[in-house]
């Protein structure tokens, strides 16, 4: 994911000391196996890192992270005068440092790649319907390296729309990564118009299940509070005024000692809806140590993610006009979580 940039003027060949042979293809003393692209790099270590660690002086001489020369030590592409080198080792003046940088990837582009965990619950010509797990992405983005559905389904064979943009083709609804349960995606471009439009007027029934923590007073209500971008964060939201028009409607299913079990109909879908308004109710979803829940409580039900979970999803067919509505059981890690609070004294 990181981009890998080379000083100016050190490409090989031009730097002081470049060895023959070090040009992009030629490979001498670096183990076979390396990814197809990858171009090979040899520099004598100058006066200046003596002493230094390889990681550190791997940053300076090809500019590269440490955080990347140290991936790149791990995965055994760096050498010393011919011998694995460590990220540890300390560097002499005049030693050969070989490193084989791997080929720059777009960060964007789909990876097909089937995912254990990811059921297909429905599929026709029109759309496809799956329960997601969580830990998984719905399409690429910065920063993400994990699975995605959308890389799942081409490794499965499963052709979807091309509209929109590239990494998410075909899809007009997303799930957080730490949030597991029921979606679809579009396989025609037809299906896709039609459900974005919707998606977009609010008639699709999103349905979801969340343990908060507390007991919300009244047990019964809508939040209707805008939604934008946490100050100095790129990636958390919050309750601003100058955010979003959102709105989430909940029900009490469940009050016990420590948690209650909403029910939950969204009429928006702004990212990380559900979290920030429950938060901003003060009865986060347990488990959801991003928006302030208690981190004992977390480890006592061994929730690693938020207890959040999309139930059901009803919408009208785009080809047969026909309303369907598909669902989703909780997954083991929510479940055990539930009854755990359910037996609590």
């Amino acid at each position: 994911m990181s981009e890998l940039a080379s000083e100016p003027g050190s490409e090989p060949g031009n730097e002081p000391g470049s060895e023959p042979g070090s040009e992009p293809g030629s490979e001498p003393g670096i183990e076979p196996g390396i990814e197809a692209g990858s171009e090979h790099r040899a520099l004598r270590v100058p006066e200046g890192l003596a002493g230094e660690r390889v990681d550190v002086g791997m940053a300076q001489m090809f500019g590269i992270s440490r955080s990347k020369a140290a991936e790149l030590l791990r995965a055994g592409h760096v050498q010393l005068d011919g011998t694995g080198a460590a990220k540890s080792d300390r560097l002499l003046p005049g030693t050969l440092l070989e490193v084989v940088l791997p080929p720059v990837t777009d960060p964007l582009a789909i990876t097909a790649e089937l995912v254990d965990g990811i059921t297909i619950l429905h599929e026709d010509e029109s759309i496809v319907v799956i329960d997601k797990p969580v830990g998984v992405a719905v399409h690429p983005s910065m920063g993400w390296t994990g699975p995605t559905v959308v890389g799942h389904l081409r490794a499965a064979g499963v052709q979807i729309a091309t509209s929109g943009a590239a990494e998410r083709q075909g899809i007009v609804q997303r799930l957080d990564v730490g949030t597991s349960g029921v979606m679809v995606i579009c396989k025609g471009e037809r299906a896709y118009s039609v459900l974005k439009n919707a998606f977009r007027h609010r008639e699709i029934d999103k349905i979801y299940h969340a343990l908060v923590q507390g007991h919300p007073d009244p047990l019964e209500g809508t939040v209707d509070a805008p939604i934008g971008r946490a100050p100095k964060s790129d990636w958390k939201f919050a309750v601003r005024e100058d955010g979003k028009h959102s709105v989430t409607h909940y029900e009490t299913l469940e009050a016990h000692r420590f948690a209650s079990l909403l029910e939950i109909r969204l009429e928006t879908g702004r990212t990380h809806q559900i979290r920030v308004h429950m938060a901003a109710l003060k009865h986060p979803c347990v488990g959801d140590l991003t928006y302030g829940a208690d981190p004992t409580l977390a480890r006592r039900l061994k929730l690693e993610r938020q207890w959040l979970h999309a139930v059901r999803l009803g919408f009208t067919h785009p080809a047969s006009g026909e309303y369907v509505e598909y669902t989703s059981p909780y997954p083991s890690d929510l479940a055990d979580a539930l009854e755990t609070i359910r037996d609590a004294h």
